[in-house]
């Protein structure tokens, strides 16, 4: 993407050639973790083009030496990746209720009535916005997917089919938003200071802007590596959004750790000028964290591979002796970062028969490089497996309570993340 603004002595833009630090332009010379090539994890192979060659790229990942912000390298562009998508929000229901809550939450505490503009980056297909809309609370979404966002009008959501950055910001002026919202999009931008800026072009003087992102501290002590792939360019601590975010004369002034994504921060932002807003004491809190575990220096960032390798031999050594001792095994679910796991393990259909998926859109398709199916959910029922393998593990509760059904033959549950498990 391209950008016209320049703030805080950072020209936006000047990091997409990869080799430095998209935030401060410090080279990139630090592994966090080489999880070697994978190809899009959203890129599902229809059955007619599974003799064609399938794209693969690295996912080594680096972590700066000055502003530790853990980042890949940007190998395919955003349009590549999400003009046309694979992945719809609404078909989790525990996402739902998620989105369903933060509605209700952020409309009592900000007091939002029908004079207010609720303004959704990334709306996807209005999971969303679509409980402000049933309030009576007028909303705007945007979504550069094409396919998913006529999904989202569908549903009466307003939506801009665009990439947003500072230029769509100044389109949508004078339009401003009350409550801005942008959850786990951040991670998705290559060009973070286009996206910043913009941000803060269309945060009403006096609104509150509200980003959820998967928090890297999770990622580290709970070894989420899978949450690693091509379309999450950076992996944030608060220490690095915030440094991100103040750039661009925006403050954070409070801060909750959610359960979303295996453990998630919601920031609350406002204009740096705000004078309203005073940092919160679990804001403060927070910061101590950060800093007393570490995250300012690189030894916190150092150990993570060796974990990550242990993962990998304990899943493939438990596969082997399930298979040698004649088991069935079938996936649920056809997230990305089950595509990560299984690309990185090199798990294809000799281990996994099968995985099915609620969403239409990715049933009959293939899991991108293993080729692996992607069947209806009643599929586990016929086949009966002696595993079933949950590929989202921050949707096991979910997951596990739908299937416990599977019990019944005696199958089990197979989880590998943070750790192998089998209840």
């Amino acid at each position: 993407m391209t950008t016209e603004s320049q703030t805080a002595g950072f020209t936006a833009g000047d990091a997409v050639s990869g080799a430095a630090c998209r935030v401060c332009q410090t080279p990139l010379t630090t592994t966090f973790v080489d999880l070697g090539k994978s190809p899009l994890c959203e890129s599902y192979v229809p059955a007619g083009k599974l003799d064609a060659m399938e794209p693969f790229y690295p996912l080594h990942v680096y972590v700066c030496t000055e502003c530790f912000l853990v980042q890949l390298r940007e190998y395919v562009r955003p349009e590549e990746i999400f003009t046309d998508y694979a992945y719809f929000s609404s078909y989790s229901d525990t996402w739902l209720l998620h989105a369903e809550r933060y509605t209700a939450q952020m409309t009592e505490r900000f007091q939002l009535g029908p004079a207010s503009q609720v303004i959704e980056i990334a709306s996807n297909d209005g999971y969303l916005l679509q409980y402000f809309l049933h309030r009576h609370i007028p909303v705007l979404g945007v979504e550069p997917a094409r396919n998913v966002a006529k999904v989202a009008a569908e549903k009466g959501i307003p939506t801009v089919t665009e990439f947003f950055g500072a230029k769509c910001a100044r389109e949508l002026a004078p339009r401003q938003a009350d409550l801005l919202v942008a959850n786990n999009v951040l991670a998705q931008v290559p060009d973070v200071h286009d996206f910043v800026e913009g941000m803060r072009i269309i945060l009403k003087p006096g609104g509150v802007l509200t980003i959820e992102f998967p928090h890297l501290v999770n990622l580290v002590e709970h070894n989420q590596f899978d949450t690693i792939y091509h379309e999450h360019f950076s992996y944030f601590s608060l220490l690095s959004a915030e440094r991100l975010l103040s750039a661009h004369g925006l403050a954070v002034f409070d801060v909750e750790q959610i359960p979303t994504h295996g453990g998630s921060l919601r920031l609350f932002v406002s204009h740096a000028g705000d004078g309203s807003r005073a940092p919160t004491a679990r804001l403060l809190a927070l910061r101590r964290t950060e800093a007393g575990l570490g995250l300012t220096a690189l030894p916190y960032y150092m150990s993570y591979r060796e974990r990550v390798e242990r993962t990998k031999w304990n899943l493939l050594a438990f596969l082997i002796e399930a298979k040698r001792a004649s088991k069935s095994i079938a996936g649920y679910g056809a997230p990305g970062k089950g595509n990560t796991l299984l690309n990185y393990c090199g798990i294809r259909t000799d281990f996994l028969d099968y995985t099915v998926d609620r969403s239409p859109h990715k049933q009959g398709k293939y899991l991108p490089g293993t080729n692996i199916p992607i069947l209806h959910p009643d599929r586990i029922a016929q086949t009966r497996p002696d595993y079933v393998f949950i590929l989202p593990w921050n949707l096991k509760d979910e997951i596990m309570g739908d299937l416990e059904y599977i019990r019944g033959w005696g199958g089990r549950f197979l989880l590998a993340i943070p750790e192998l498990k089998v209840c």
